[in-house]
């Protein structure tokens, strides 16, 4: 019996899903399609033939405890009445039918398992809005600032400025650690503790509540976000605690409300945190991990925010805005980006990314992406919350990245370098870096 009950604590996001997927399924089939999933209109059709002999089967167990609690009751009534052999009769059925309900108990779990494992390959279904497309060249620019630097003089990558003033020691944190993990020292030390004070203390001014989560979450966690099983090659796991490394601090806040009903005159919950990111990255090569381009640990502000189903889309646009905010702030050259289908992360409905542009290797670098889940993480965290009426209904969860810093400190340090070889600090962060220029 626990090994069902426990099946079925992990299934019941599947089943909710499920029940709208029936409504329509192939319009799920076919957004699915749209996000890359091969083949989704049979893997629609084998979910929906589970679904359906387990419905068949919950039904008749629920028919059969009826029947064996009525016959149960009856027992004791029929032998106070001197009945003695429909009494026996009655214990008889009462046995039939618990031993009916095991056998059915006991086909229902492979069936929900295999419903399980078809469901969460399943990734979130994309927003109308958003473009169908395959890869990164597919996604649309939808707005910028123009402010894009040219230089009198050759510009040096952010490496030789780091390697330059001795802010930064890649050969360190390869001795320490290992590739990806940098020493950053003197001033690239406090240019770090700068942005994310600068980053906190913006994000508090936004109405956002501080929180200070762990660095470790356990699988529950991650299967409440969307990161189990998907992306969990690409996490440190502390296999001996079944404990993973956070890759980002969307994960400890947002399930700060797993298993959580929430008043609908609370929204919107408004979180920001401030973690340490761990990340595997594997795959990664090339040009992309030069430098701070591609860290296996880094520094970075998260957004989360939970809201009421009819404002996430507004909150989505709202929060991206912010993100666009801080990087004026930076004095930066920015962009939008509507991601396309097959640039999304499995658990986004909808999400923009904003890139700065890396002056000396001329091209745009990722500092944030803002995301839409509508239900798919609230689901996996049965995250609720009680409307008018007094019912339970899904809640929405968005995140964004507000913001990281690695590639932030490389445009930074790359936009901001003088002909002499000096980086200015731009005047929002001075008072919280204390000095207005490195070298």
């Amino acid at each position: 019996m626990r090994r069902i009950l426990l099946l079925r604590s992990k299934t019941v996001f599947a089943m909710l899903e499920i029940a709208r997927l029936r409504q329509h399924p192939e319009e799920f089939a076919a957004a699915l399609t749209r996000k890359g999933v091969k083949e989704a209109g049979s893997l629609v059709n084998q979910i929906l033939e589970l679904d359906e002999r387990r419905r068949s089967l919950v039904t008749e167990v629920d028919g059969l405890r009826q029947q064996m609690n009525l016959a149960s009751k009856s027992v004791g009534a029929l032998m106070a009445q001197g009945k003695k052999e429909e009494a026996e009769t009655a214990k008889a059925q009462t046995a039939a039918d618990k031993a009916r309900i095991k056998e059915l108990e006991d086909e229902l779990v492979p069936i929900e398992a295999a419903s399980y494992e078809l469901f969460v390959q399943l990734p979130n279904k994309p927003h109308d809005s958003v473009p169908t497309g395959k890869t990164a060249e597919d996604n649309a620019v939808v707005g910028e600032n123009k402010k894009v630097v040219e230089f009198g003089f050759a510009a040096l990558p952010h490496w030789e400025l780091a390697r330059k003033h001795d802010i930064i020691d890649w050969e360190l944190g390869v001795k320490i650690t290992g590739a990806g993990f940098p020493v950053y020292r003197g001033k690239g030390a406090i240019l770090q503790r700068a942005l994310i004070t600068f980053f906190l203390d913006r994000a508090r001014l936004a109405g956002y509540e501080e929180i200070m989560p762990p660095l470790m979450v356990n699988e529950a966690s991650g299967f409440g976000t969307g990161q189990l099983p998907d992306k969990e090659g690409q996490m440190y796991a502390i296999e001996r605690d079944g404990f993973y490394l956070i890759p980002t601090a969307e994960v400890p806040i947002t399930n700060l409300y797993r298993d959580v009903i929430l008043e609908e005159k609370n929204f919107p919950i408004k979180n920001c945190g401030y973690t340490p990111c761990f990340r595997r990255e594997a795959g990664s090569y090339g040009k992309d991990v030069k430098g701070l381009n591609r860290l296996h640990q880094f520094d970075k502000v998260e957004l989360v925010q939970i809201t009421h189903p009819d404002k996430s889309y507004e909150t989505l646009e709202d929060m991206t805005t912010y993100v666009e905010s801080l990087l004026e702030a930076l004095e930066l050259p920015w962009r939008r980006l509507l991601l396309c289908t097959g640039d999304m992360s499995f658990a986004s409905a909808k999400t923009f990314d904003l890139e700065v542009w890396s002056a000396a290797q001329e091209r745009w670098l990722e500092v944030s992406s803002v995301s839409n889940f509508e239900t798919f993480q609230t689901n996996r965290l049965k995250l609720r919350y009680r409307d008018e009426e007094k019912k339970t209904q899904l809640a929405h969860s968005l995140n964004g990245s507000a913001l990281a810093l690695p590639r932030i400190v490389a445009s930074l340090l790359e936009n901001h370098q003088q002909e002499d070889g000096s980086i200015l600090i731009p005047e929002a962060l001075r008072p919280f870096t204390g000095f207005d220029k490195i070298g």
